[in-house]
């Protein structure tokens, strides 16, 4: 039975790097029909993401530039990494990526605590720790303008199928999938919300309903919060496996740096 999948799980991968490639090359004509977060928000939203000097977000991006230079508790991420605007370029659309060691995909945050415990001797930081966001903003903001990578990793090729399983399943009480939202009803309105394409291209993101700023994992455990079905945990495997299709699904896409999201 095992075996007899194998041909639809490589399917699967093959056509997830021919969407992106497609889809790459629609966004730069001008024929994508997909849009970011940011084209459904109001004006006065749009115009805080635009300057630096007034997205709430460049707080935890300039927190992180200081994170990045510690070196007080031990090795700096510049002690390996040097100058972020130099060896980041491009990294944080680049994820969900390969472990080697863990034989998994790994998204950014869990890659910045795996550096961590590897090469710093510092504890584990919580999805939402303000140092781990800081540090991912600031990571995220060195792919400001990159194209979102599609994932043309074969290893990825079961992930990627898990993921794109989970983004159609019912799930939850209210038996909904993200497709049902995100696909099937994006441009309508919810709540007066309007309801978005749901692609990754912002993160992490200052949401003024939050007062805060908060990641990726944040924003789906909502979701899977609002149709009343069981949260996946920040940084697990079925996290990071739906990151990673919405990731396939994006392919192309510009990467925002750090966003602000209604």
């Amino acid at each position: 039975m095992i075996a007899n999948r194998r041909p639809w799980r490589a399917a699967l991968f093959l056509l997830a790097a021919q969407l992106g490639s497609v889809a790459g090359h629609a966004w730069a004509q001008g024929l994508d029909s997909r849009h970011s977060g940011f084209d459904f928000m109001s004006a006065a939203t749009q115009a805080l993401q635009r300057d630096d000097a007034q997205n709430p977000a460049m707080l935890w991006v300039s927190d992180g530039a200081r994170r990045w230079r510690d070196a007080s508790a031990g090795r700096a991420c510049s002690g390996c990494h040097g100058a972020a605007e130099q060896s980041m370029r491009g990294v944080a659309a680049r994820y969900p990526a390969w472990d080697d060691r863990l034989a998994e995909p790994v998204n950014l945050q869990k890659r910045i605590n795996l550096c961590r415990e590897r090469h710093q001797a510092q504890p584990l930081l919580s999805s939402e720790d303000d140092a781990m966001l800081a540090l991912e903003s600031y990571v995220a903001m060195q792919s400001r303008g990159f194209p979102i990578a599609r994932p043309d990793d074969p290893r990825l090729a079961d992930s990627l199928e898990r993921g794109s399983r989970l983004y159609t399943t019912r799930i939850g009480q209210l038996a909904l999938s993200c497709a049902h939202c995100h696909d099937q009803l994006a441009g309508g309105r919810l709540g007066g919300s309007p309801i978005p394409q749901g692609h990754p291209t912002a993160y992490p993101i200052y949401r003024l309903q939050w007062q805060s700023a908060g990641s990726l994992a944040r924003r789906l455990r909502g979701c899977f919060a609002g149709v009343r079905a069981e949260q996946p945990r920040p940084m697990s495997l079925d996290m990071i496996e739906i990151e990673l299709f919405l990731a396939a699904r994006a392919a192309g896409m510009l990467h925002e740096g750090v966003g602000v999201r209604p």
